[in-house]
């Protein structure tokens, strides 16, 4: 659809007359991030023979295109660390079959301006097509101002036209090119990569006859994490008509366009104007078959805290994307016994047919080894944009079998995530995503034991499927204590926009009691969800007046919460409601906010970049007799918009007070010894786990510990993985992709000395990140290759020392950082007529571990009990 507000006479080109134009590109890669711009330069100048075949009533013309004397120069980049940006270029040798190809000329319908259909050889290699493509993408335009849609080397692409005396400019919205699908991203999109496309072009037309063009387009790419580590893709094409036109070949006589076409010596087929992608073929790619052939005289690296096992990782990704499933197969079953998760944990990254298949074969669900096929399922539910096969693989696996406990709980949460991210991607009508949905929803309605019931909620809260909500909200208000938390905690892992408020009054109902009485840590899991979906000031409000009906631990912890909200963190959505609560003066009074329990809620940044901001969390519930009910400690990333959660650790703990014979407040039910954890990491919930219930069991384990942490998670997996083809005007194509891999190790530890009155808990976060980033320039006379390599190793541990002999309890809380190594890389490799060369240059840093203030209370404990605990 057009808008036409006046504009010039329609364009077109005389029967028997020969248009020689001059044709120019220009094309730039560079590092953005290095101190210089230093990246790879091309440029190309050819004569651009245009002539007028035939021309019907209606004015639709058929006109020959034809590149002659293509001259091609690039910049070596050591003749540009020699020279200088203004060094001499050296010229490219075409082979003999690249000349043939380029002279064979290509045609088009053409009308007024507008390109209709292509026709040329379906066998002329994809680069060459392509620009001969770019070239006569630069002849499609209108002569009137509007907006339109347009089909040319990008896409189908909507374009914009302002007209000014002879000059027509024409801005192409790029982010919004339809086109052959082909790429893929992350479900997260804070894991995927920025583009910030840009595309202009400048004509110039006289008596109907275009005189010059000039295209350019830009585009930024970069890690939406990292924007220092961009790539600026430059191109400029221009077109210059060389006066006077000469006279050129007649005109071909035929009733048709059709007629025409087949008239001609050569057959010529129709051609899609948009870019076909090209595929390069990698020549020095690590090969499985190569490996295997070494195999037995090779150890890996297993250390997942180490960036030199996170890039071994990656490699092995890359070698079974391309592996046949006989090599898979022997690389599994001939690998040594230890290195078997990690050769898992990369086949289910690679995601191949072959590398499924493979699996499929490899693991026994009726007699593995429980801790491999967890570690299979574990990958499975980290993978950042799986596939149908995968969860039918995982489906399949656990079909039919009695399986133990742990490896059961595992897999429906493995499910639950795998579902969830496959909807994301638009694939919730695919059967293997139904089949998943009713697995789950099949369990939870045969449910007979709490625990069954329990795990079921939470791979619901993996999913995130809106179709859920009804049936977590009917849990959570009816269910037991534990059935009615975890129901809750399913809830709070969707986004915002599914707190109807439908879900808000049921959670108004749980935290104010209104049906039934409900657990405290239940009713503080309601209001928090009131508290960060859209809040309103009434229900701020209500919840802040009902802390004066309840015991001083739990309303101190709601004041705080509140506070924390209000006044904390500027990207929490209470914020924006700070005025109207505190204007209440039932609120605002020094009275309300000064409530005596040592229950305490906090937030506070940890790192800031230009790209995000990352902040810890800790929540302490506290019983009144002072012993710890829960703790809640988080990571979150914030960036472009997004929260993401990186690591929740929930830990709990129950009964308690009667160990220590305290006794159980008036209204409360005596509950049996346990003591538990729950997290979330890289926002899929893993299996809870249980340290002791109940007293023999806790004296058992006491007398029995090895002294070892226990493993929460370890392992590696693929976090970023996105392959973007971006089809630049001139016909170059320009592959961008971004790998990136995570190795994570969390223990805890938990000591309880009866004798001493003390607990320690600790929960260690080691890890790794790879970033592999690279931009790929493809074309008939050059290929170039810029990449930038980022690692960053750290570990995070958060202690916790409580004694009881004290009354109050005394609480000491540490949060610490060990040092931090950073390494980033920069190579540049092109590959000219059969030369290759590459160039690089990197940085290293660390920064000293530091130790992280809570707050001020903590402090004056922390000095109390550490110099005790030093002597």
């Amino acid at each position: 659809m057009s808008t036409a507000q006046g504009g010039l006479q329609p364009l077109s080109f005389q029967p028997g007359t020969l248009y020689q134009y001059r044709y120019t590109l220009h094309v730039q890669l560079d590092h953005t991030s290095t101190p210089s711009p230093w990246g790879a330069w091309l440029k190309a100048e050819a004569l651009v023979h245009l002539h007028q075949l035939w021309r019907d009533q209606g004015r639709e013309e058929l006109l020959q295109v034809q590149i002659h004397a293509l001259k091609v120069q690039h910049k070596a980049e050591e003749k540009r660390r020699q020279d200088g940006p203004g060094g001499s270029p050296a010229e490219v040798i075409l082979s003999q079959e690249a000349q043939a190809e380029l002279q064979q000329p290509m045609f088009f319908s053409w009308n007024g301006g507008k390109v209709k259909a292509l026709y040329g050889s379906t066998a002329e290699s994809i680069l060459v097509s392509n620009l001969k493509r770019g070239v006569i993408s630069l002849l499609q335009l209108q002569a009137h101002a509007g907006t339109t849609m347009e089909e040319d080397t990008s896409g189908s692409c909507q374009v914009t036209y302002s007209v000014s005396n002879h000059s027509i400019t024409k801005t192409k919205d790029l982010l919004n090119c339809t086109k052959p699908k082909s790429g893929f991203t992350s479900v997260n999109k804070l894991f995927g990569v920025e583009w910030q496309p840009r595309s202009t072009s400048h004509y110039v037309v006289k008596d109907s006859l275009l005189q010059s063009v000039l295209a350019e387009e830009s585009h930024v790419v970069a890690p939406a994490l990292r924007s220092t580590s961009s790539i600026k893709i430059s191109s400029r094409q221009q077109l210059q008509l060389m006066s006077p036109p000469e006279p050129g070949p007649a005109e071909v006589s035929g009733q048709s366009l059709v007629d025409v076409l087949a008239g001609m010596e050569t057959q010529h087929q129709p051609l899609g104007m948009a870019s076909l992608p090209f595929r390069r073929v990698c020549t020095h790619c690590p090969s499985l078959r190569a490996y295997l052939k070494g195999l037995d005289g090779l150890r890996l690296k297993t250390d997942t805290s180490k960036a030199a096992t996170t890039w071994q990782f990656q490699r092995f990704i890359q070698m079974l994307q391309s592996a046949k499933k006989r090599d898979v197969l022997q690389l599994l079953r001939r690998a040594p016994e230890e290195a078997c998760p990690f050769l898992v944990e990369a086949a289910v990254a690679a995601q191949s047919v072959a590398s499924l298949a493979a699996l499929s074969d490899f693991l026994d669900f009726s007699k593995g080894p429980k801790s491999l096929l967890e570690k299979f399922l574990y990958a499975a539910a980290f993978s950042p944009r799986p596939s149908g096969e995968l969860l039918h693989l995982v489906l399949d696996k656990l079909g039919g079998k009695q399986l133990p406990p742990e490896l059961w709980e595992t897999g429906m949460l493995a499910v639950g995530s795998l579902v969830g991210k496959l909807c994301q991607q638009e694939l919730c009508e695919l059967q293997v995503v139904k089949h998943g949905v009713e697995t789950i929803l099949r369990g939870l309605r045969g449910a007979k034991e709490e625990s069954e019931v329990l795990i079921y909620l939470l791979a619901l809260g993996n999913a995130k499927l809106p179709e859920a909500i009804p049936i977590l909200l009917d849990h959570a208000e009816e269910g037991p204590s534990a059935i009615t938390t975890a129901a809750i905690s399913a809830l709070r892992r969707f986004p915002a926009q599914h707190s109807s408020s439908k879900v808000k009054g049921a959670m108004r109902r749980i935290f104010h009691e209104k049906r039934k009485n409900y657990e405290k840590t239940s009713r503080l899991a309601a209001a928090q969800i009131l508290l960060e979906n859209d809040p309103l000031p009434m229900d701020v409000i209500n919840i802040l007046l009902a802390t004066n009906e309840m015991e001083t631990e739990m309303a101190t912890f709601l004041v705080l919460k509140v506070q924390n909200s209000l006044h904390g963190d500027h990207h929490h959505p209470a914020r924006k409601i700070r005025k109207v609560v505190l204007g209440d003066p039932r609120i605002n009074n020094y009275n309300f906010f000064s409530k005596l329990g040592i229950s305490s809620s906090f937030s506070a940044p940890l790192t800031a970049t230009q790209d995000l901001l990352s902040t810890f969390g800790l929540d302490l519930l506290f019983l009144e007799g002072g012993f710890l009910r829960k703790s809640v400690s988080d990571f979150v990333l914030l960036s472009h918009g997004q929260r993401f959660p990186v690591v929740q650790v929930i830990t709990e703990a129950q009964g308690l007070e009667s160990m220590m014979g305290e006794s159980v407040l008036e209204g409360e039910e005596e509950s049996e010894l346990t003591a538990g954890m729950s997290a979330v990491v890289l926002d899929v919930q893993l299996r809870p786990i249980l340290f002791f219930q109940g007293y023999t069991d806790l004296m058992a384990k006491v007398l029995l510990s090895s002294g070892e942490p226990m493993s929460v998670v370890k392992g590696n997996l693929l976090l970023m993985d996105h392959h973007q083809v971006i089809p630049l005007q001139s016909g170059l194509q320009v592959t961008v992709r971004l790998q990136g891999a995570l190795g994570l190790d969390i223990s805890a530890d938990l000591a309880l000395s009866i004798w001493e009155q003390e607990l320690k808990s600790s929960i260690t976060t080691r890890g790794s990140l790879t970033m592999d980033f690279q931009a790929e320039l493809d074309s008939p006379f050059l290929q170039a290759t810029l990449r930038s390599q980022t690692e960053v190793e750290t570990s995070i541990h958060f202690d916790t020392m409580l004694r009881f002999s004290d009354s109050p309890v005394l609480m000491c809380l540490q949060l610490r950082e060990e040092q931090i190594s950073y390494r980033e890389t920069f190579r540049v490799s092109q590959s000219v007529g059969g030369q290759s060369s590459t160039s690089g240059k990197g940085r290293y840093n660390t920064m000293p571990g530091r130790e992280f203030a809570l707050h001020q209370a903590n402090s004056k404990v922390c000095n109390l009990l550490l110099p005790a605990e030093r002597e």
